[in-house]
């Protein structure tokens, strides 16, 4: 017997803890990452929206990937945390499709940029002479709309999909936010085919994504091996392995989630993998571009000492 979608007003997330102080825990835990990611992201998007220096190509993507993340930790971990705060499971229905709806928007669109941001370098570093022509600011708009544009496509027709299909199965999400392989697991078996079928196509999709940006880098490296400054060598290092180590952090974390063997699957394995894919990169991101940029440092050193002596100069009124 089929269960109308329609019959269900909410689902039930997995608890995160037994007992009420490791709920608490829990919670304290994720809002200082929260916190964290908003401070670290909120930084990189403000100092490349005040700093002339570095309205360029590579900081204006870079910017777009900072809006995502904060897109992306704000879709999961609000609701986990006021989960564990107010010791309930509960989601809405409506809720809950939000959540596929905008982690698949973010997550896809993050994709995008990060394709693009590897043209950039290669641009830069293989084709200079053509980066101003090739990556003009219209160029530029050009390439961060249509990544937004496609996460929003991409995740209609994927939340939609998963939605319209029957479940069959209870309301009990085994995750802490509403993640599309958890509620597969509710749906009926004749349909579940169908999202497998477009999970599928969006492998393909990630997989060409992928095989852009190995050989972008392959070419880069080429360009850089050859280079006889050594200075110019440096320059162009450090402007690559930030956005390299990014991606491989990106795909490493999202492949071991979702391409392990079912075999290994326990709600406690999932629930920790779901969190290194959804709560880190997100986190983690701001922590790496700024590492190794100098420019990006000065920026922010800047920004920080903007904001400390107008705290400090600010005017107080005497009683």
């Amino acid at each position: 017997m089929h269960r109308d979608n329609s019959s269900i007003s909410e689902f039930l997330l997995l608890a995160l803890a037994d007992t009420r102080q490791l709920q608490l825990l829990h919670f304290w835990l994720l809002l200082g990452i929260y916190l964290a990611a908003l401070l670290g992201n909120g930084l990189i998007s403000t100092a490349v929206a005040c700093h002339h220096r570095l309205h360029t190509p590579m900081y204006f993507f870079l910017l777009n990937l900072a809006l995502l993340d904060l897109g992306c930790i704000s879709t999961t971990l609000p609701k986990a945390m006021a989960n564990a705060l107010w010791d309930t499971r509960h989601i809405s229905y409506p809720g809950c499709a939000a959540q596929v709806f905008f982690f698949f928007f973010l997550f896809s669109a993050e994709y995008c940029i990060l394709t693009i941001m590897s043209y950039d370098r290669y641009v830069a570093i293989c084709k200079p002479l053509h980066y101003g022509t090739l990556m003009d600011s219209r160029a530029c708009a050009t390439m961060a709309a249509a990544a937004w544009g496609t996460g929003v496509l991409y995740s209609l027709l994927h939340t939609a999909n998963t939605f319209s299909m029957p479940l069959c199965q209870g309301n009990a999400v085994d995750q802490f936010f509403c993640e599309v392989p958890q509620i597969l697991k509710l749906s009926c078996s004749h349909s579940y085919l169908r999202e497998f079928g477009f999970l599928l196509v969006s492998v393909c999709l990630a997989f060409g994504c992928f095989v852009f940006i190995v050989l972008s880098y392959v070419q880069i490296f080429r360009s850089v091996l050859r280079m006889s400054s050594e200075q110019g060598r440096h320059k162009a290092f450090s402007t690559c392995l930030p956005h390299l180590a990014v991606v491989c952090l990106f795909l490493s974390t999202g492949m071991v989630a979702y391409l392990k063997p079912p075999s290994i699957s326990s709600p406690s394995l999932d629930l920790v993998l779901s969190f290194l894919y959804s709560v880190v990169p997100p986190a983690v991101n701001p922590l790496i571009y700024s590492m190794r940029n100098q420019e990006l440092k000065d920026a922010l050193w800047k920004l920080m000492t903007k904001c400390v002596s107008k705290a400090v100069n600010y005017p107080h009124f005497s009683t």
